[in-house]
């Protein structure tokens, strides 16, 4: 795991965590001193917040722990997996576009980022050069021809 990631998702579980133990026992002490819980939209909203602070905690714990458990060894040297970069020729432009394989909390499609989960990302999976994909996309389907790859591997060599 990249450790930009590892540190976006646990800088967020300390955010939320502070949230949690400071910050929402006083908005919840507070909204309990002005009476009548059943009617008291700060308490309502507090103890709103509260749950999904415990809920998003217990998301990114689980994802944090997920992707710690990526074996690097296991992904493959000669096709497209998580960390690769991969140029594709879009058969029905004629144009050449590039796309770095990461994690959903990294993806970002402007930058040529897509996840391993994308419409794109999930069938680039596997595929060697030379390989051609199509793709059902919301806008259709599209078929990509694959004509250069670097994998995680490759990268980690070029540092």
């Amino acid at each position: 795991m990249s450790d930009a990631l590892r540190k976006k998702l646990e800088e967020e579980i300390r955010a939320l965590e502070y949230e949690l133990n400071y910050e929402l026992p006083l908005e919840l002490k507070k909204a309990t001193a002005q009476g009548d819980l059943s009617e008291n939209a700060e308490y309502l909203t507090a103890r709103q917040r509260q749950d999904y602070v415990k809920a998003r905690l217990r998301q990114l714990g689980k994802r944090l722990a997920d992707i710690s458990l990526l074996n690097f060894n296991n992904i493959p040297r000669n096709r497209v997996a998580f960390g690769s970069t991969v140029t594709l020729h879009d058969v029905d432009k004629g144009t050449e576009v590039e796309y770095k394989i990461v994690t959903s909390e990294e993806a970002d499609v402007a930058k040529g980022r897509i996840s391993t989960s994308s419409p794109i990302g999930r069938s680039l999976m596997g595929k060697q050069v030379g390989d051609s994909v199509t793709v059902q996309t919301p806008s259709g389907r599209k078929e990509f021809e694959i004509l250069k790859l670097t994998t995680i591997h490759d990268a980690d060599d070029a540092d």
